[in-house]
């Protein structure tokens, strides 16, 4: 009854009253529980889209499209070097030795067919993603001035491992130059259905070019835990939320002491100390634009520093972009006043929304 908002006829907003949010880890859980009347809002997975879209009349419900979503989908090698407090490699120095080549993370990029992974996985409910930066942001930077784009090209995928010392035995299984079998393990999260779904299909599409790929697919705190804490994995599927338009939303990331510089972590305040951490100079390049970009005003010059940022980021790889799914949301015809886009979802204009019983 506070709040100084108030409605053309003078009377008080926000109209709803209480907001009850309930938390449920699963995707699977949340189309139930959205299925059956427990939520009045849900974001929509893939795998759910058919089954609700004929649900949708009947059920009194509205699927809103926003277009391709603001978060991101990739996998990421880990390009640590460094050695824990127990004084063992976070990654096996052979397995180091791959990751860190960028034409081995290239190549990978090529090998991945990501089209079929989003007739596949996501029920055709998706766009291909080529950076961090989201597509409709005016700092987007187009393939066309600059953005390295990997499309599936197989062959070309083992031109690029060939060409860096690897080769191929009688087998057809990937060697590097002293011999070891190319082996990694992916590891990714088991709450989300279209995650599992993924990490197939990339085990599926390195087998054709003789890497063997074994999946590690955990629950999300234990894949925290390891991806954050421990940090001795090799490659990890994962995504990250709500960077919207603005570039510097992700500067956690990119930042070198940023906490989710996953790919390359170093130790955060209160952690154990690492040894022999090394930061690449295109790290350091990157660390120094999103300084600037945090700095400058002028907004075709800050275009221009997130446009370098993306150009090297395409070219050194450090997350290989796979498929992001469009946002897909469905609401209660309950609610009075939606108004939705992809950046704000359904509630952005929580105040003007009422609810009809």
């Amino acid at each position: 009854p506070y709040y100084w908002r108030k409605d053309a006829q003078g009377n008080p907003q926000p109209y709803i009253e209480r907001i009850v949010w309930q938390i449920i880890e699963s995707t699977e859980n949340q189309l139930i529980s959205f299925r059956s009347g427990q939520l009045d809002d849900l974001e929509i997975p893939p795998e759910g889209f058919s089954l609700l879209k004929r649900e949708e009349k009947r059920a009194k419900f509205k699927i809103y499209n926003g277009g391709p979503d603001t978060s991101t989908t990739f996998i990421s090698f880990n390009l640590n070097k460094a050695k824990n407090s127990q004084g063992n490699f976070l990654v096996d120095p052979i397995k180091s030795r791959w990751f860190n080549q960028k034409e081995f993370r290239q190549a990978i990029a090529y090998a991945l067919d990501r089209e079929t992974m989003k007739i596949n996985a996501y029920r055709g409910l998706g766009e291909l993603q080529n950076s961090f930066v989201y597509v409709k942001s005016p700092y987007f930077l187009p393939p066309e001035k600059g953005l390295r784009v990997y499309n599936y090209e197989p062959e070309k995928s083992k031109k690029l491992l060939l060409d860096a010392g690897f080769k191929y035995n009688a087998q057809n299984q990937l060697l590097d130059a002293d011999g070891n079998r190319v082996r990694f393990t992916l590891l990714t999260n088991s709450e989300r259905k279209v995650r599992g779904d993924m990490a197939a299909q990339i085990q599926r599409d390195l087998a054709k070019i003789g890497i063997q790929v074994d999946l590690q697919i955990l629950s999300f705190n234990s894949y925290l835990e390891k991806l954050k804490v421990t940090q001795n994995w090799d490659c990890y599927l994962g995504g990250f939320a709500g960077g919207g338009v603005e570039p510097h939303g992700a500067s956690n990331i990119w930042r070198i002491a940023g906490a989710s510089h996953a790919f390359n972590q170093g130790a955060q305040p209160g952690d154990p100390p690492l040894t022999g951490w090394e930061v690449s100079d295109w790290e350091k390049q990157i660390d120094s634009l999103y300084i600037k970009g945090a700095q400058v005003l002028d907004e075709n010059k800050r275009k221009e520093i997130y446009y370098e940022y993306q150009r090297i980021a395409s070219e050194q790889l450090p997350f290989i972009h796979l498929v992001e799914r469009l946002n897909l949301q469905g609401v209660r015809d309950r609610f009075q006043g939606i108004q939705y886009t992809a950046l704000g979802g359904p509630f952005w204009n929580l105040y003007e929304l009422k609810v009809t019983d």
